[in-house]
């Protein structure tokens, strides 16, 4: 499957029906439009195996070594799930995310999935240069005491830690309100794609909603934005368009490819958690 230009006149209608408000910080501006990331993924030769009258969505790399799942009737409240399977270089990795992730946050890892790995430094670097508290025991926090950052080894039968990120409430300390959106990254997750995630997270700069989207919380500041709606798709498009561009000069690497060993990647559906 390849994102069609129906389907971006779909997204362009959208915003042209709508009034673009700067909302943030960008842990409370709620879900926005998950397009952002399916778009992405369909631009760079993502396949969808799932039932098209589903709510669900499975989407596939063209080397089948990823799977993204979307679930809104998951019973658990992770609505996101993303498989890596083990390669001959690379473990398996998992990671998961909450209903009210914004798009644009989850599409900076998924962009950061369609490049090259890369060797960034730590990913506490990006939370440390925006400003965030790291209190005594190392977690960071947003400027808010709403969204927090922790890693930690979930048993003895991890021997590294894992990322583990929430938003919440930060009004009752004794008696902490409900998760709103979480996030987590396994100890196997390539360290380049936390960090995307923690720059996007952690960026200051608004995204934009419509007027009556859903936000996760109260306390997100909403102000006209000085973006026109053509604005907005104008930069959509030319992401969209860099995402072509690159998946096509990947192509044209892998000319005359090696055969791919059988334990490469795994072909079957990966197991939901």
């Amino acid at each position: 499957m390849s994102l069609t230009k129906r389907q971006l006149a779909v997204f362009a209608d959208k915003q042209a029906g709508q009034i673009p408000f700067d909302t943030s910080p960008r842990h409370l501006a709620g879900p926005g439009d998950a397009r952002h990331i399916t778009h992405g993924l369909a631009a760079a030769g993502w396949t969808t195996s799932s039932d098209p009258l589903s709510s669900e969505i499975v989407m596939r790399s063209p080397d089948h070594c990823h799977v993204l799942q979307f679930d809104p009737q998951s019973a658990t409240s992770a609505w996101w799930r993303l498989h890596a399977q083990a390669s001959d270089t690379e473990p398996r990795w998992y990671a998961e995310f909450g209903a009210l992730v914004p798009a644009e946050v989850l599409a900076a890892l998924t962009d950061a999935l369609l490049e090259p790995a890369s060797s960034p430094p730590d990913p506490w670097g990006q939370v440390d240069r925006a400003g965030w508290h790291r209190d005594e025991a190392g977690a960071a926090h947003s400027p808010d005491a709403m969204c927090h950052i922790k890693r930690r080894t979930l048993s003895g039968f991890h021997d590294r830690p894992s990322w583990h990120i929430q938003t919440r409430d930060a009004r009752d300390v004794q008696f902490p309100k409900p998760v709103i959106w979480h996030a987590y990254f396994d100890e196997h997750t390539p360290a380049h794609l936390v960090g995307a995630f923690f720059a996007a997270l952690t960026d200051q700069a608004p995204v934009q909603r419509g007027l009556f989207d859903q936000t996760a919380h109260h306390r997100a500041v909403q102000e006209r934005s000085h973006l026109h709606p053509q604005q907005v798709v104008d930069a959509y498009t030319a992401r969209m368009k860099a995402i072509r561009a690159q998946a096509r000069i990947a192509r044209r690497q892998q000319t005359a490819p090696a055969p791919r060993p059988a334990s490469a990647c795994a072909t079957q559906p990966a197991a939901r958690r």
